[in-house]
């Protein structure tokens, strides 16, 4: 008997022994959970860094940066053939309260022939340019947009008859050309116009006429001639002045 009371002490120590040892290990666990919590933060915040909105794309830079001088971007042979006898040679430059993207420039002139008639030429043009922008897009973007406004905008001119509207390739990077017929203070026009665009400038262009004193109108073939011509001239004017 005296010899078990030390077997016995060693075992009870024993069992003492053993829950602390267990409440030892399940604290290890929860600080080893906490670790993980920080960790899991750690890679939230990074996805949250990788899923921020990239900058937007820059838009492409505008072509050209400036216009011709309205008024001499076609030359005077070519004004004297399409409008002779005009008012003023060297044309009347547009009212513009913003220059540096819009100018225009216009002609008239009664080709009087005494008792064989007189016809009427009339040719006026716009040249317009889009400078690229961040909110709005490119220049080349916004002018072919404006190629397509300008288009339906002649097309839907109250009054006009016999419209004829066309793709026109060789005169700029896109064009079109419209033809139609209108009634102007009492007296019949045709009109040719033609719509281009060259980089980031649009060239809205019409060249019409009418018959006085017993004389027809203006053919609209040659109207049609007469204003792809001109357009070719003053496309070619926007270039030559970005050299």
């Amino acid at each position: 008997m005296y010899r078990k009371a030390p077997r016995i002490a060693r075992i009870l120590t024993c069992a003492v022994a053993v829950p602390a040892l267990l409440v030892v290990a399940g604290c290890s666990s929860d600080s080893g959970s906490g670790s993980g919590s920080d960790g899991g933060k750690k890679d939230a915040g990074a996805q949250q860094q990788q899923k921020k909105p990239s900058a937007p794309p820059t838009v492409a830079a505008a072509k050209f940066a400036a216009l011709p001088d309205a008024c001499k971007a076609l030359k005077k042979d070519t004004v004297e053939d399409l409008v002779p006898k005009a008012d003023k040679a060297e044309g009347t430059a547009d009212e513009s309260s913003d220059p540096q993207s819009r100018r225009g420039c216009s002609w008239g002139g009664l080709d009087d022939k005494g008792v064989k008639g007189s016809q009427y030429h009339y040719l006026t043009y716009s040249l317009q340019l889009f400078e690229s922008n961040q909110a709005l897009g490119s220049g080349e973007k916004r002018a072919t947009e404006y190629v397509t406004k300008q288009v339906n905008k002649v097309q839907g001119k109250e009054g006009v008859k016999d419209v004829r509207a066309n793709p026109a390739e060789g005169i700029g990077d896109q064009a079109s050309t419209i033809g139609y017929g209108a009634r102007e203070a009492g007296t019949d026009f045709n009109h040719a116009v033609v719509v281009a665009r060259t980089g980031n400038v649009v060239v809205t262009l019409d060249y019409n006429g009418a018959g006085y004193a017993g004389t027809k109108a203006p053919d609209p073939a040659d109207l049609l001639k007469g204003a792809q011509t001109a357009t070719k001239e003053v496309v070619a004017s926007v270039a030559a002045a970005n050299k």
